[in-house]
């Protein structure tokens, strides 16, 4: 890639977290506004919003990937999903616009940017393998399956009894998913 072209899609990838951080407008015009390049350029570096978004929280996606065999290896199987999910439910909560993306990608069959997306899914797709393996998730339930039912748990609000209702609802998710991930004490001294 030539440096200017390098340089411009570092600029975009720069404006894209401020705006994405700020409330307003977020809108690829906006992006490209702040990145000081034409919206044609911007789609030459990321076709769609989703590959933009993805790549903006490219580092959360690559410490959630490097955790999955950490977790694997100190923790059972279901204890291992049980603290993946949580940190995965935890970015979407930091992050919502990544959140809407992973609701997205989710929900479509035709994966937009699935480059990007699939490191994310075949770290999960590691966890439920373990999982079945091992017997705690029944046989047949799919990375994207796990994702679209965790989906809206990003969107409970803000408000004072969200926290537990947000708690109270992913509980349920793992009792449909992960019987004995549900309500499990992670062993004193591991890091969550």
């Amino acid at each position: 890639m030539r440096s200017d072209a390098r340089g411009n899609r570092l600029r975009i990838l720069e404006a894209a977290a401020e705006v994405l951080a700020a409330p307003g407008d977020a809108s690829l015009k906006s992006i490209a506004r702040r990145a000081g390049v034409g919206q044609g350029t911007l789609y030459r570096h990321f076709p769609s919003r989703e590959c933009l978004v993805l790549e903006v929280y490219e580092d959360e996606v690559a410490c959630l990937v490097a955790a999955v065999p950490v977790l694997l290896g100190h923790l059972p199987p279901q204890l291992a999903l049980r603290t993946w999910l949580e940190r995965l439910l935890e970015v979407g909560r930091c992050f919502p616009e990544f959140a809407n993306i992973m609701n997205l990608v989710t929900s479509t069959p035709a994966k937009p940017c699935g480059e990007a997306y699939r490191p994310l899914l075949d770290a999960l797709s590691t966890l439920v393998c373990a999982n079945e393996a091992a017997g705690t998730m029944p046989p047949g339930t799919t990375a994207d399956d796990v994702l679209l039912l965790l989906g809206p748990l990003w969107h409970v609000g803000a408000g004072a009894e969200d926290p537990v209702r947000s708690g109270r609802l992913f509980e349920t998710v793992l009792r449909g998913l992960c019987p004995s991930a549900a309500a499990a004490e992670l062993p004193t001294g591991t890091a969550g």
